[in-house]
């Protein structure tokens, strides 16, 4: 885990159980976590029990918000991006993107 000490991580849907777990991981391995998510989707949340907000940048917001999906991206300044929010994981499978077009 050494690897992630000092890295800033731009990871999506930190409130869910994953993503609450793999800010927790990352935080302990002295990473700079920003975490772009809705609110937690039950109460009580894992990511409220584990306080996991005070340990990372926390913002609340939708990623089909646009402008504010890009607005906390580039304050972030990542350089390692995790997207572990479910709409992206359903829209991953449903339209494969080409990694390289030939």
């Amino acid at each position: 885990m050494d690897f992630y000490k000092g890295k800033r991580i731009f990871l999506t849907g930190h409130t869910g159980f994953k993503g609450s777990w793999m800010c927790r991981m990352l935080a302990n391995a002295g990473a700079i976590v920003t975490g772009y998510s809705l609110k937690a989707p039950t109460e009580p949340s894992l990511f409220r029990i584990a306080n996991i907000e005070d340990d990372i940048h926390s913002v609340i917001g939708d990623i089909r918000d646009y402008t504010s999906l890009k607005k906390a991206f580039d304050e972030s300044q990542p350089e390692i991006v995790l997207p572990l929010s479910p709409l992206l994981e359903i829209l991953i499978k449903i339209l494969p993107i080409p990694t390289r077009q030939t």
